[in-house]
């Protein structure tokens, strides 16, 4: 069994960033396609490959293949532990800045006195979030569970 791939119709359309979505959820089906995947898993990305409409609005037909191409991802990441290039540094870097760059940023400005320094906390936790996502990528690059796709 092999996934379905998508209605070419909807890359025809004149509209840039409709043809740049068409693009990358083809890009991500092919790469799939090349792996070899459970019968189960492929029956639901065919599943929800078969929901993308042929033709509608440009805006809501990139929105819809960007929300279905996130759902493949997040699918096949839960299922099999397969991820996009980047995906723990992209997901890290929001996550670092959020854990440890506020607190960071409140204990400097609070040891200063001074609470307009609060921001300075997040390019710390920045660099820590890429720091842990890149050595993340990097464990998932070794162990063959990395796709060449990025989104």
């Amino acid at each position: 069994m092999s996934l379905n791939q998508l209605n070419q119709s909807l890359n025809s359309s004149e509209d840039e960033k409709l043809q740049k979505a068409f693009q990358q959820f083809q890009d991500l089906l092919s790469e799939l396609n090349e792996r070899e995947l459970p019968e189960e898993v492929e029956r639901v990305i065919n599943g929800i490959v078969d929901e993308v409409p042929t033709a509608s609005s440009n805006k809501a037909s990139k929105k819809f293949l960007c929300k279905n191409r996130n759902r493949v991802i997040h699918f096949v990441e839960k299922k099999l532990k397969l991820v996009p290039k980047n995906h723990y540094r992209n997901t890290w870097l929001a996550i670092g800045m959020a854990v440890f760059g506020i607190p960071m940023g409140a204990v400097f400005s609070g040891i200063i006195g001074n609470y307009g320094l609060i921001g300075l906390g997040l390019p710390i936790g920045m660099a820590i979030g890429i720091v842990l996502g890149k050595g993340m990528d990097k464990k998932a690059f070794e162990e063959g569970r990395q796709l060449e796709f990025t989104v």
